[in-house]
């Protein structure tokens, strides 16, 4: 439901989207929305989602108050990599491994930052 329109209002406004071929309709029980991006991810609890479908076209629309949480990734870097980095780039597999944590694991970036 739009917020300030009343029934009349609405049910009108819903009479002429079906005629335009739309149809809108609201989600019950959405406990929660995900907006997932590299780093971060927005958290919206307890959300009113709606749902409009315009000829096959679907576009959620969602309310609520959201919360920013950063991401935080613990990278697993495997021995060899580790060894392939402090050979390539003559330095010790601790200075290795730091320069892989530093570079998300990127090879090659490592390998390009120990040798500056």
């Amino acid at each position: 439901m739009i917020p300030g329109m009343n029934k009349k209002q609405m049910k009108q406004m819903e009479r002429q989207m079906k005629k335009m071929g739309m149809k809108m309709e609201d989600l019950k029980g959405v406990n929660e929305v995900i907006i997932r991006f590299d780093d971060r991810e927005l958290i919206i609890d307890d959300p009113i989602v709606s749902l409009m479908n315009v000829m096959g076209q679907e576009t959620y629309q969602v309310e609520g108050k959201a919360r920013e949480v950063e991401i935080e990734y613990e990278i697993e870097i495997p021995d060899e990599d580790i060894e392939m980095v402090a050979n390539q780039a003559n330095v010790s597999n601790a200075e290795a491994e730091q320069a892989l944590i530093d570079c998300k694991g990127d090879l090659a970036e490592a390998i390009m930052k120990l040798n500056q």
